[in-house]
Order: structure tokens, then sequence, then C-alpha cells
């Protein structure tokens, strides 16, 4: 499973679209490990840009603190499951934790 969490000052970034770099890791369901990452340096943001982007990276998962219902739709579309809500820590422990069952979703911190 390849996983994205947007990331501002190496943690959890609220809004989605306006993130300084995405931590991209590749996560074994078996052994629930992180297996690579990397922090990748997004395009300029742009309505519909970043949906493509990260399906042509192979992303399968995407990982948020809010993101609008049109992105949502977007990331559907691709294939990618979107979980909203989640907190503000470090992409490790949120990844850890979302492999465990343990992420907890709270409100969409996005609004539109």
């Amino acid at each position: 499973m390849k996983i994205a969490i947007p990331t501002r000052d190496n943690a959890l970034c609220n809004h989605f679209g306006h993130c300084d770099q995405f931590y991209i890791c590749d996560a074994d369901t078996q052994s629930k490990e992180i297996t690579n990452f990397e922090l990748i340096t997004p395009p300029p943001h742009e309505p519909g840009l970043l949906p493509r982007w990260l399906g042509e990276k192979k992303v399968n998962v995407i990982i948020a603190g809010g993101m609008g219902e049109k992105a949502q739709q977007l990331f559907a579309q691709k294939g990618i499951n979107v979980f909203v809500g989640a907190p503000v820590l470090d992409p490790k422990t949120i990844v850890e934790k979302y492999m465990n069952n343990d992420l907890i979703s709270g409100d969409n911190a996005c609004d539109h």
C-alpha cells in the first residue's frame, strides 16, 4: 500500500492543498511496517492537480486533516481512498496508527 500525507514542519498539514511536502510511504499491510518513504515537494496548487499527480505516483490512500468535498470526489474517481480528520502528528506515527486501526478521525479541517 502506498500512503500520502500532506505535511508542513514535519507534521500533518491541516489544509491539504497548501502543504509544503508530501510524506509518501510504502506500507506493508502484513507486517504493518513502513518499508520505504520519501518527502516530495508538490507542484503549485491548482484545483484538480493533486489527485492526478498523486495517482501518477501510485498512491492508494491519502490521510489528511482536511480536504474539500470536490477533491475527495476526484480522489475517489482515481480509486484513491481518503481518510480525513486526522490529527496533527508526525507522518510516521499517523501511518502506524492507520495500519493498526488506531487512527481516530476528527472533524474535517476544511470547510469547502
